[in-house]
């Protein structure tokens, strides 16, 4: 229905905005921290916390310092940690066996968490990358990334995850049919209060560098991902993945990379009416980030716009490296 406006000056809009009080009485949307999702690295070692140099202010932590990360996040109030390894270069290979390995970074992570602090939800991550000789999110072979088979690993895989206790599946590789096949493997296992939440629109990116810097995956790709992550000109085509992902038993599904994307946000959550997140990816961040170093924006009033802009894409959650400062910021009042 096209909302009614009296003429001016009946109706003034500023009269709307002409307090703090005011303002918050009829303001649209919020930012919680229990719409937060904090993605963290982790890598071997004791005691470690080894800056990221393309990310400024995040780390590559030791598992013992993941549980301290995980622990303040709970004192926080944010919700849930997603967890991204930082292989040794010794463990890719070209069958990515480290995957599904139980004694792999993630596994390890999610058990010490579970077992520290269990009040927090564990998401991992489910792709092939960072174990993979060729940096790519499934096998290649001749030069193909392969589908089908790239499934069947990501299936064992995700049980290696659920069986370490992770409360959410991301499976982020993109390959068809990857959903479905994880979901059955998942309730076959007994693993039926596992969630998944699919990015299922993923789009190939130059946002994600960063990202690829922190997991040690830059330098292992060979080629692009343009044959299995989406066309960033595509609009039509993320719901027609979004509603796949459904079909296939995806509880919640996410849009990647997250501002340049906001109207594919709007048009998921009015679509579909579903739990839809974005990931404020590495790029997005490292921008801000150094934009604000260099004194050129207001970083934390940059960081809360951002994050509130995806709550007005419609989306009910966000996974942003800023999650302990924005958490921070807004217990602080």
């Amino acid at each position: 229905m096209k909302p009614t406006v009296a003429p001016y000056p009946l109706a003034r809009m500023r009269r709307a905005r002409q307090s703090e009080a005011v303002r918050g009485l009829v303001r649209e949307n919020s930012l919680g921290i229990e719409d937060l999702i904090w993605p963290v690295f982790v890598r071997d070692g004791v005691g470690v916390e080894e800056p990221v140099p393309s990310m400024p202010g995040v780390m590559r932590r030791s598992v013992d310092r993941v549980v301290e990360a995980a622990a303040e996040a709970r004192d926080l109030g944010i919700p849930a940690i997603c967890l991204f390894p930082y292989t040794d270069p010794s463990l890719k290979t070209e069958d990515c066996a480290e995957a599904w390995n139980p004694e792999n970074l993630s596994n390890r992570a999610t058990r010490a968490i579970k077992a520290e602090v269990p009040g927090i939800a564990v998401m991992t991550d489910v792709a092939l990358d960072p174990y993979n000789i060729n940096g790519h999110d499934g096998f290649v072979e001749n030069g193909e990334i392969v589908n089908d088979r790239t499934v069947e690993a990501l299936v064992k895989q995700t049980l290696s995850q659920a069986e370490a206790g992770a409360d959410i599946i991301g499976p982020s590789d993109m390959m068809d049919g990857r959903i479905g096949a994880m979901r059955r493997a998942l309730e076959a296992a007994g693993h039926e209060k596992v969630m998944i939440l699919s990015y299922a629109a993923k789009y190939a990116s130059a946002f994600y560098g960063p990202f690829r810097d922190a997991v040690g995956a830059s330098g292992r790709l060979v080629g692009d991902k343009k044959t299995y992550q989406m066309d960033p000109a595509n609009s039509d085509e993320a719901l027609r993945l979004i509603e796949r992902d459904l079909m296939e038993g995806a509880d919640m599904v996410m849009v990647k990379p997250g501002m340049p994307y906001l109207d594919i946000c709007r048009r998921v959550k009015d679509t579909f009416g579903v739990p839809t997140f974005a990931y404020q990816v590495s790029g997005e961040y490292a921008m801000i980030q150094a934009a604000a170093q260099n004194g050129w924006i207001d970083g934390e009033k940059a960081m809360l716009e951002s994050l509130m802009a995806f709550k007005r894409a419609g989306c009910d959650g966000i996974l942003t490296y800023f999650a302990p400062a924005v958490a921070r910021r807004l217990r602080a009042g």
